[in-house]
């Protein structure tokens, strides 16, 4: 993945070359033209990621515990007298 860092290296030498000339449009396009491309990939944080690795865990420890659950009453319905 990307550093987000990297964005800021980017546009702040982007920025000490625009200062040097006449042409400030540049930096605005460039930066304009840069946020345009990554907004079409399909990016996520490092944060996001793994938030979202945390909740795929629980969401899987809560399916085991159904499962099991599941298992239990279904092994208890077999069991019943006159089945």
């Amino acid at each position: 993945m990307l550093n987000p860092k990297f964005f800021d290296d980017v546009s702040s030498r982007i920025s000490e070359l625009v200062a040097a000339s006449p042409a400030k449009d540049i930096e605005k396009n460039a930066r304009a033209l840069l946020a345009s491309a990554f907004s079409r990939l399909d990016l996520v944080t490092r944060e996001e990621f793994e938030l979202q690795t945390a909740v795929l865990a629980r969401s899987r420890e809560k399916l085991f515990a159904l499962e099991a659950r599941v298992a239990v009453l279904e092994t208890g319905l077999g069991q019943r007298p006159g089945e």
